[in-house]
């Protein structure tokens, strides 16, 4: 087997880890629900679906309107979409609830490094974006703007929509809101992922991360 795609798979299980470990601190923290739990609870309480098939539809629905802004799914946004609800709920059993407001902070504080180097990792491992990574990627590629900016408003359209359908709206939610896309560019640069305004599409992410050295760039 081609040492370099198991790496490769390795970092992207490892990346989705984080991910799971950063939500179960989140919600531990009890400060408040991330901008898209906040929408899929919202669309739980006018649908009367479950949040977690609310999250899968959400994602599918995302799948299709970024395949015709040119981003095409890989594996690893399968992947994506059932391991990292698979960690989370795992994780959750073992996370205690923070004890204070000073613990909870940190719990939320880690949670968003944690969320941030995670993305990094399972977006450079070059196997797949997921699906909400996936149209931050597309905007921010078809607008020429930063990854920053475009995954800010994205969070906080979605933490809007989800407060107008009922979901509760903490501090902690409007504190990811407004720093989870610096850390996921954070996350990006570190992976030595660098999404070049107006690049063809996410899939020369893929491309670059199959190289083993160098820096890996859309150009």
């Amino acid at each position: 087997m081609d040492r370099k795609l198991v790496k490769r798979w390795i970092q992207l299980m490892a990346g989705l880890f984080g991910c799971g470990l950063a939500v179960a601190l989140m919600i531990r923290s009890r400060l408040g629900l991330g901008p898209w739990d906040a929408f899929h609870v919202g669309l739980h309480r006018i649908t009367g679906l479950t949040v977690g098939t609310v999250s899968i539809l959400v994602g599918v629905a995302i799948l299709f309107g970024t395949w015709f802004l040119g981003v095409r799914p890989g594996l690893g946004t399968l992947v994506n979409m059932v391991m990292i609800g698979v960690f989370m709920d795992l994780l959750l059993l073992v996370t205690p609830e923070a004890g204070g407001i000073l613990t909870a902070f940190v719990y939320y504080g880690a949670g968003i490094i944690v969320f941030g180097l995670a993305t990094g990792m399972y977006l450079g491992a070059g196997l797949g974006s997921g699906p909400r990574d996936g149209l931050m990627i597309a905007v921010s590629e078809i607008r020429g703007l930063s990854v920053r900016r475009v995954r800010t408003f994205i969070e906080l359209a979605v933490l809007v929509a989800g407060w107008l359908m009922g979901a509760q709206v903490g501090i902690g939610t409007i504190v990811f809101a407004l720093t989870i896309g610096p850390a996921t560019q954070w996350g990006m640069q570190l992976a030595g992922v660098t999404v070049h305004p107006r690049a063809a599409s996410s899939a020369a992410i893929a491309e670059a991360a199959r190289n083993s050295t160098g820096d890996r760039r859309v150009a």
